[in-house]
């Protein structure tokens, strides 16, 4: 669902730019004021699994693929203020050092899926567990919310395209909602089993936990990382080479060749130069990637959230 350069008009990038600009700019403000410290780390600790994880492209339906967009697992993790920063650290670097979507479609990108997806799904998710007021309930909500943050970041994609005129909305409304449903599926089943799992054995790491929940430890900081990392290395160059979702509508209605890069990535495409065998190059791209998308997470996170005051001492009773 990345839009590269080239499939934007001037005033639809400046105006999703903008949108987008002031979309991180209120997560930034919220996050400063009610994220816990103790969240912190694990701001970085989503951004690197979820970088590593929309590298495992899978098959989908009509020949072709999709990933994971993580908006709302990262909402249910962090809430929808965090996980706005987590998902616009992830796009940068996929921007800026791989070409996976252009400079100037960037914000059009942090839009669709660090915006519209987190606060579309996050609603959703919301809502549904209303109904369903349990923890059970609370996979199965985020696992639907997830399914419309796909379908609706897509949509948000496609009525962008019909804007600067690359296909008429009455064509990529439709072609985009309807394989992106499918992809949406699969990212339902990924969050709801990677929130299961959370649920079952660390049920203190979800957004919704009591306040007096301790911070996460170093060791499952770094476990997640090490995870992620692996995930890049090992399973990323096995990801499934079929076109995208958004790849597919557009060369299914002649646009594809419109796709450009403005400023070059030094990894462009997800290889490592100068490591000749492709497996390795995937994978030691990825796992940089991992890395890179934690460091500026977490960066951003620590910045933004501000140290808790330390008590004053209370003075000693007078004898």
């Amino acid at each position: 669902m990345h839009i590269p350069d080239g499939f934007l008009d001037v005033k639809t990038a400046v105006a999703t730019g903008a949108a987008a600009a002031a979309g991180v700019a209120w997560a930034a403000a919220v996050a400063q004021k009610r994220m816990p410290r103790r969240r912190v780390p694990l701001v970085g600790l989503a951004a690197g699994v979820i970088f590593a994880g929309q590298m495992l492209n899978f098959p989908v339906a009509a020949g072709t693929s999709g990933h994971l967009l993580g908006s709302v697992l990262a909402a249910v993790l962090l809430g929808p203020a965090g996980a706005v920063v987590a998902m616009t650290a992830v796009l940068i670097v996929q921007c800026l050092l791989f070409s996976d979507g252009g400079l100037t479609a960037l914000g059009a990108n942090i839009l669709n899926m660090a915006i519209v997806g987190v606060l579309s799904g996050y609603a959703v998710y919301r809502l549904a567990w209303r109904f369903m007021p349990h923890r059970h309930g609370q996979v199965a909500a985020a696992a639907f919310g997830a399914w419309c943050a796909t379908v609706l970041s897509a949509l948000a994609c496609a009525l962008e395209l019909a804007a600067s005129g690359m296909v008429p909305a009455r064509l990529a409304v439709p072609a985009m909602g309807m394989v992106h449903m499918a992809i949406g599926a699969g990212e339902a089943v990924i969050t709801a089993l990677v929130l299961a799992g959370i649920a079952r054995s660390r049920p203190d790491l979800l957004e919704a936990a009591p306040a007096t929940a301790t911070a996460p430890d170093r060791r499952l900081v770094l476990g997640g990382l090490v995870l992620g990392v692996a995930l890049a290395l090992f399973a990323a160059p096995f990801a499934s080479e079929l076109p995208d979702g958004l790849e597919a509508v557009a060369e299914k209605f002649g646009f594809a060749e419109r796709a450009a890069t403005v400023v070059p990535a030094p990894m462009p495409d997800y290889r490592m130069p100068g490591v000749p065998w492709s497996i390795a190059a995937t994978g030691i791209a990825g796992a940089a990637g991992t890395l890179l998308a934690f460091a500026l997470a977490a960066g951003l996170a620590r910045v933004l959230v501000p140290r808790q005051a330390t008590p004053a001492p209370r003075p000693s009773a007078a004898p």
